[in-house]
């Protein structure tokens, strides 16, 4: 497959940031060798998702090219996004990628009513040519949310609920009609009754406006209702990836397990327990330089090799797992199957 034939090309990607300055510092790789790529001509909704801190939303910085990258590449349309130079080049990438936050009243200045972010998205992208001619633009896109520009005409984002504020942050991420949205956490502050109405916009932005989603969550039950495929994320490398039904009806890989099992029921308590079980506390940073398997400290299948080296990409059945237990002739978790080995890239 050619580059053109990628809408998106991630390749190696790496991120390593210094804790306590160069000298005398550590080093914390944040994301460490990732590679996948979205197609070109069939839009797909594609999910990162994994424990806080697992790197993320780190990754996302470097897709939108929001944070430079250590080594390797991410190609947009076959083009290294970190050679965009000059203002209608990136503008142009701007128009084709478009974001969702997790916080939507960080998106807006609680000064400014929401009206004119809508406003001056369609006008600075070249959508509409003023104010009148963008009013049935915004309007348009308003109502995909289930909104419209009467009920948030002259009112600031405070004035608006937060699953309001949420979906006006995802209508200004349609207006310019992009290629592909990324989703960081895009429904983790909208009420139930809303979260399906917004997944299924992503659905509905993938078959008729033919937009590829990169969504990006801890949300396993949200992930397997809407991707096509997943990728399980821990410590800075993708340790599971392939079709969603795949990985999750029956994951292979003993993090995706954990994560699978920890899938919280919907009352609030055990989302406050979800949330603490995945939050990286400062003393968990040793995870992310300790040699070799990043999970290895909390996996019950551990063995010697998983703390001497970091585990190979292996091919099993389709899908790529990063573990001992599917190399060289490994058992897997069942114990009684040999996988198939070799190295892959996603």
């Amino acid at each position: 497959m050619s580059t053109n034939d990628k809408l998106l090309d991630v390749r190696h990607a790496t991120r390593v940031f210094h804790i306590g300055g160069f000298i005398g510092g550590s080093r914390l790789v944040a994301v460490n060798d990732v590679s996948f790529a979205l197609e070109n001509e069939r839009p797909e909704i594609f999910t990162l998702a994994g424990e806080s801190g697992s790197g993320k939303t780190t990754l996302a910085r470097l897709i939108l090219n929001d944070l430079d990258i250590t080594r390797g590449k991410v190609l947009f349309e076959g083009r290294d996004i970190s050679r965009f130079r000059g203002r209608s080049e990136i503008m142009e990438f701007m128009k084709k990628v478009q974001p969702v936050f997790q916080n939507p009243f960080e998106t807006f200045n609680p000064l400014r009513r929401v009206e004119e972010y809508l406003y001056d998205t369609a006008i600075n992208f070249g959508v509409a040519d003023d104010r009148r001619s963008a009013t049935p633009v915004v309007d348009g896109a308003l109502r995909l949310v289930g909104l419209s520009l009467e009920e948030v005409s002259k009112r600031h984002p405070h004035e608006l609920s937060g699953g309001q504020v949420q979906r006006v942050s995802v209508a200004r991420a349609l207006i310019p009609r992009p290629r592909m949205i990324l989703a960081d956490e895009p429904v983790s502050m909208v009420d139930a009754s809303l979260r399906m109405s917004i997944v299924n916009l992503f659905k509905k932005l993938r078959d008729e406006q033919q937009s590829s989603v990169l969504y990006i969550t801890h949300d396993l039950a949200t992930a397997y209702y809407i991707s096509d495929r997943i990728a399980i994320m821990l410590r800075g490398f993708i340790v599971e990836s392939g079709p969603v039904e795949a990985v999750l009806d029956r994951p292979f890989h003993p993090y995706t397990r954990l994560l699978k099992e920890s899938v919280p029921e919907p009352a609030p308590a055990e989302r406050e327990s979800w949330s603490r079980r995945i939050t990286l506390s400062a003393t968990e940073v040793k995870e992310y330089t300790r040699i070799g398997c990043k999970f290895e400290s909390r996996c019950p299948h551990v063995m010697d090799v998983c703390r001497e080296a970091d585990p190979p990409d292996v091919t099993v059945e389709g899908r790529s797992v990063k573990c001992y237990l599917y190399s060289d002739g490994g058992k897997g978790l069942s114990g009684s199957r040999s996988a198939p080995h070799g190295s892959t890239s996603l």
